[in-house]
């Protein structure tokens, strides 16, 4: 029977390094060839899924961490940042010198010195992970390499937004910005700490799968999901089988269903086996 498949990007379907492990790739194409669906559910917008990610193919996106839905060529839900919830925020972490970036289908907007924390960070990571300097190249530094900076910061097409490690503790961002914006821990380990992201309250990966099964006419019953972090909780809370990566975060690990082994472990490929999905 056809089962629907939802699988989160950072720290799931790609390493720490960036790059999808082999058996990632190789399982989502088996699953496909027997006729299940598999989606991207991602806090990423699209501007962030490069060709190395899409091009394994998937039935469909969905990003934003739930605001953004698509599938084939067909987008069946996007929510938008209200603009001057934009600029709250824009003044906010200039003022404090919190670097961030704006996301949005279109690009990546930089703010303060985030596209050279971000290339210092990859630098640092090189040197600490010499053995990694491949994987770091490819899966990382296109990260960087699409910031865009000197644009006006003042959008009306941003999806969320993500901040990076400063000396600002995030429970101050938070409470500053918990009555407009769900501000979470990062889920990209690097940014370092007192990093997160903000997206809009109400919204999530599970109300992106709930819309996105009625569009299927889809039970809850056959679907799958996998993800490790927090921004997966409601995802994993919410679907038949919940799969939490071995490296995922403990309080994801206890709200699952079900852990498999690591993205560098071939959890993805393992369990699909166990569950008979390939």
């Amino acid at each position: 029977m056809k089962k629907v498949i939802f699988i989160d990007v950072d720290g799931t379907l790609i390493n720490d390094n960036g790059v999808v492990p082999k058996s990632a790739e190789v399982a989502v194409r088996k699953a496909r060839e027997n006729d299940h669906l598999v989606f991207i559910c991602t806090g990423r917008s699209k501007a962030e899924l490069f060709p190395e990610i899409l091009d394994i193919g998937f039935d469909g996106i969905i990003g934003s961490a739930g605001g953004y839905i698509e599938m084939g060529e067909t987008i069946l839900f996007h929510e938008q940042v209200k603009k001057e919830d934009v600029q709250h925020l824009v003044a906010f972490f200039t003022k404090h010198g919190i670097d961030f970036y704006l996301e949005s289908n279109g690009g990546l907007f930089a703010g303060g010195n985030c596209k050279k924390h971000i290339q210092a960070i990859i630098e640092n990571l090189i040197i600490e992970k010499p053995e990694a300097k491949e994987e770091i190249e490819k899966g990382i530094q296109p990260f960087h390499d699409i910031l865009i900076e000197g644009e006006d910061l003042f959008r009306d097409d941003i999806n969320k937004i993500s901040f990076l490690g400063s000396d600002i503790p995030f429970e101050v961002i938070r409470k500053e910005f918990e009555s407009k914006f769900t501000v979470i821990p990062s889920t990209v380990e690097f940014f370092g700490d007192n990093s997160g992201e903000l997206s809009i309250p109400g919204i999530h990966k599970a109300t992106a799968i709930e819309k996105l099964l009625q569009h299927l006419k889809v039970s809850k019953d056959d679907t799958f999901a996998y993800g490790d972090s927090y921004n997966d909780l409601e995802m994993l809370e919410f679907v038949q089988h919940g799969i939490a990566m071995g490296n995922a975060k403990e309080v994801v690990k206890k709200a699952a269903d079900d852990i498999t082994d690591s993205h560098d472990e071939d959890g993805i490929y393992n369990s699909f086996k166990k569950y008979g999905l390939i």
